[in-house]
């Protein structure tokens, strides 16, 4: 082989046929540049595609906050009950439909003002001021209730909740209340206390007595009446036992008997029971016993109202003393005395008279008194004093002649008295006379 030179003064190898492409030759140190910059490559790639795939869930987060945060603020401003805020400074921040419907304030209306002085009754800002400070604090009241004052100057009832709110760091931000309206069942209930109120009045100043007893007998109401006639406070008489501690000795087993029976609602109307007083005097009443149920128609108790009859039993016993006395001394007079209803039928008859006639009261009784005491030829003139008598016409000193029972005459000389019940209506004629007989008898020998 020989060799020849270009004519560039370059040895260069002669080869015969077609010429085959040259191999660059490959160092160490361009093999590990080339394999750094591949893996740099790769390496920003897959950086790349976290930072993607990061801010396309950190954008996801974001929008689903989002969309969460204005679900909230619609479940807020659309929630059927009121839901209202204030911010750190006691400025309303949030005030829901609810609360503007009910207040009658819009949510523009209502924004940046203070909460307590310009929505709460007068009367109550004080401790709803002092429920939010505490809620300020972080510590939440339930179920306390509050009075707004609407824009037509209605008051509306509130039963709220009160939240301390917190931003995302747990500092305390302010305090949002979720209420329900009350506003109805809040005057159902003030209505039903205030006639409770005026019906406690009405039993406590009361010109009747007025008492009762639970299901064991003893007083669980006491009105001023009731204290001023026996004398027990209110204080001394509740709690003790109604039969035993109030009530006389000889009465106290029918009274029993009438509260028992009103315990099983058997009511009892105008029964008489008497007092003993702390003067130890007695009271006599006329009571009207009533069953007292609760609002589950549960019985409960006995409930008297009661009318003061002292001064009326006293009378009546007065008056029957009297009649008791004037009937001792009609049985027992020395002279005779007898009497007629309207009928002429006897209805008063005497022991004297009955010593005389030889008929006892009981044979005397309810027997025509002319046609069976008196004799046949006096009969017609006896009969027309009688008769005289029953209307209104009295006689005095008028001689009649009685038929024994042993068939004798006995001569009496009669006053004939009309007899009048307490309305002035005549009853009858009572004759009250003396026994002339032996007189008479004088006379006629003469």
């Amino acid at each position: 082989m020989r060799q020849s030179k270009c004519s560039g003064g370059s040895d260069v190898n002669q080869h015969s046929g077609p010429s085959k492409p040259s191999t660059p030759s490959v160092t160490p140190s361009t093999t590990t540049a080339a394999a750094t910059t591949a893996a740099t490559t790769e390496d920003e790639r897959n950086n790349n595609n976290k930072r993607h795939r990061s801010n396309a869930s950190s954008d996801s987060a974001v929008n689903s906050s989002r969309i969460m945060a204005h679900e909230l603020r619609k479940l807020v401003d659309t929630a059927n009950a009121p839901i209202f805020g204030i911010d750190i400074n006691g400025n309303v921040n949030e005030w829901n439909f609810k609360t503007a419907e009910i207040t009658g304030y819009s949510r523009e209306e209502a924004f940046h003002k203070p909460l307590v002085s310009t929505f709460i009754s007068p009367k109550l800002q004080q401790s709803v001021q002092e429920v939010l400070d505490m809620a300020l604090k972080g510590l939440e009241t339930s179920n306390y209730e509050l009075e707004f004052e609407t824009k037509s100057k209605e008051t509306r009832y509130l039963l709220v909740n009160a939240t301390t709110r917190r931003d995302t760091e747990n500092k305390i931000t302010g305090v949002v209340g979720v209420a329900q309206d009350v506003t109805e069942a809040a005057r159902h209930d003030r209505a039903v206390a205030a006639a409770a109120h005026e019906l406690r009045q009405l039993v406590d100043t009361a010109n009747a007595p007025i008492f009762g007893i639970d299901v064991d007998g003893n007083v669980n109401e006491w009105n001023d009446k009731t204290a001023e006639i026996t004398g027990y406070s209110r204080e001394e008489a509740m709690d003790k036992h109604l039969v035993s501690t109030f009530i006389v000795p000889k009465l106290r087993e029918s009274v029993q008997r009438v509260m028992d029976n009103a315990l099983q609602g058997k009511e009892t109307s105008n029964y008489e029971l008497e007092f003993c007083t702390k003067s130890k005097d007695i009271r006599h009443l006329l009571v009207n016993a009533t069953t007292r149920r609760d609002a589950n128609y549960n019985i409960m108790g006995v409930v008297g109202v009661a009318q003061d009859v002292t001064e009326t039993a006293k009378h009546d016993r007065a008056v029957a003393a009297m009649a008791n006395e004037l009937r001792q001394l009609v049985d027992t007079a020395n002279a005779p005395i007898f009497g007629i209803d309207v009928d002429g039928t006897v209805n008063e008859w005497n022991d004297k008279t009955a010593e005389i006639t030889g008929f006892s009261k009981e044979e005397a009784l309810k027997k025509p008194l002319v046609s069976t005491f008196i004799v046949p030829k006096l009969r017609a003139s006896v009969q027309s004093v009688m008769d005289n008598a029953l209307r209104g016409e009295e006689t005095s000193n008028y001689e009649l002649e009685f038929r024994t029972k042993s068939d004798e005459i006995r001569y009496l000389l009669v006053n004939a008295t009309t007899r009048r019940d307490a309305e002035n209506k005549i009853v009858g004629v009572v004759g009250v006379a003396q026994d002339v007989t032996e007189a008479a008898k004088h006379d006629r020998a003469v």
